[in-house]
């Protein structure tokens, strides 16, 4: 709108003419907001409100005679209240770029008048207290102009070519560097052991790794043996199964076989033999009745009685047989020797009473003539065999 002015943030609005402003100032101040400005009769200006900074390089002696080039940075603006922007409205207006030049000699000889107080060892480990005490002193001063410091900040102390600031750095720089190579030395330390206990374990690794890879090995090689020597030991273990078996069904079928030679062969030959010894016990009581006979002079009805017992003595032995035990050592052919001995035997003993008797009675001699299918035979020789007979 025409005559209506607006300031902007960080500025002041300064209007000159018509009423004064308040406390007796030459001219209206305006901020934050606008105002309605008659042209021709008003004159409006604008005061900076934002932050400036001034450079500070000076050559200061300390309390001990040493010159030092002390190199700072001063960071001002105008202040906020009315009073402030009074004071630097006058002072500044016309040229605000004065403001950066009059702060920057104001703080040189506030840098000249606390450094000529101290010591270089105070004012190179305390600048904030060197920074500090600037400020206080300059603060009334810069007030009264109308600018508020922010900070202040010592960049660079510098003692040109004398060394003092070297000279005295060397004692600290001696022991950092002790502490250091110190530091150095117990790292490397600690990288050795850490080096020395990784070797150890990657030695112990291998070697349980070697450990447990041999008996993995063996495992493997047991199992591959075994699996090698599975397949003859299972033929083995067959083989003598089979033999065993075999063994087995043979003892079965000698067994078998001895009974059925006991039963065939033995038994029979057991009642052949009892049948011999009972007709081997007629003889011989025939033999001690024909004896007693003789001894009583009746020869005549001791030959007929025995002729007359002869087949009941036989009938008798062949009964007797029945329950005999005989051995026969080689087979059929023993069989047939024992048949032969026996029949032998009979013939022998009709013989006897033939001759005994003398031929004299009909009845011996009938006896005889049906004994006659026997004769010729004989006793068994001694080329026929072994015979057992119990």
């Amino acid at each position: 709108m025409f005559g209506y002015r607006v300031p902007a943030p960080d500025e002041a609005m300064l209007v000159s003419g018509g009423r004064r402003g308040l406390g007796g100032a030459p001219f209206r101040v305006v901020t934050g907001h606008g105002a309605f400005v008659l042209p021709v009769f008003r004159k409006t200006r604008f005061l900076s409100l934002a932050m400036s900074e001034a450079e500070v390089m000076e050559k200061c002696v300390t309390r001990q005679g040493i010159a030092l080039t002390v190199r700072a940075v001063i960071a001002f603006k105008v202040g906020n209240d009315r009073e402030s922007i009074v004071n630097a409205g006058q002072r500044f207006l016309s040229d605000q770029d004065q403001m950066s030049v009059l702060t920057g000699r104001i703080f040189a000889g506030h840098l000249r008048s606390i450094i000529g107080s101290m010591t270089v060892e105070e004012i190179v480990t305390e600048r904030q207290k060197l920074a500090t005490e600037v400020l206080d002193t300059s603060k009334a001063e810069m007030a009264k102009i109308g600018l508020h410091v922010d900070s202040l900040q010592i960049q660079s102390i510098d003692d040109g070519d004398t060394g003092y600031i070297e000279a005295m750095s060397r004692p600290h720089k001696a022991a950092i560097q002790r502490q250091a190579k110190i530091a150095q030395a117990q790292a490397d330390q600690a990288s050795v052991e850490a080096e020395q206990v990784a070797a150890r374990k990657q030695a112990e690794y291998a070697r349980q790794t070697a450990i447990v890879r041999a008996e993995f090995d063996a495992e493997v090689d047991r199992a591959k043996a075994q699996a090698d020597q599975a397949g003859p030991l299972a033929q083995a273990h067959a083989r003598r199964e089979v033999l065993a078996a075999q063994t087995e069904l043979a003892l079965r079928q000698a067994e078998l076989r001895e009974k059925e030679l006991i039963a065939e062969v033995v038994k029979p030959a057991q009642a052949e033999a009892e049948r011999i010894r009972v007709l081997a016990m007629a003889e011989a009581e025939r033999m001690k009745i024909q004896a007693e006979a003789a001894a009583s002079y009746d020869r005549v009805a001791l030959d007929r009685m025995l002729i007359d017992q002869l087949p009941q003595i036989v009938k008798e032995a062949s009964a007797g047989l029945a329950g005999a035990n005989v051995n026969v050592l080689n087979g059929t052919d023993g069989l047939g020797e024992i048949a032969a001995g026996l029949v032998g035997q009979g013939l022998t003993i009709l013989d006897s009473v033939r001759k005994n008797l003398g031929g004299k009675d009909g009845a011996v001699a009938g006896s005889g003539a049906a004994l006659e299918p026997y004769a010729g035979r004989g006793r068994p020789s001694d080329d026929d065999g072994p015979v057992d007979i119990r």
